[in-house]
């Protein structure tokens, strides 16, 4: 670290400080990509299904129950 820092031209607590300050930035930019992905994963899920159900009808409430029990979601009350 101390080599790393010398070549960068800072101290070793400045090259520590900003080696800290870009792992907080890389870990808020993937939390944010990984939230992204979630949310185009469920917008695909639901558009599948959405169309699934235009094709073939509504889900029944027993296909509903079986579904939430296979995944192990609570049944809403």
């Amino acid at each position: 670290m101390r080599a790393a820092a010398e070549q960068a031209g800072l101290s070793l607590s400045d090259w520590m400080a900003k080696a800290a300050e870009a792992k907080i930035q890389a870990d808020w930019e993937a939390r944010i990509l990984k939230e992204a992905e979630q949310k185009r994963r469920h917008e695909g899920l639901q558009e599948f299904l959405d169309e699934w159900q235009a094709e073939h009808g509504a889900f029944t409430e027993e296909e509903m129950a079986r579904a939430r029990r296979d995944l192990g979601i609570e049944d809403p009350e």
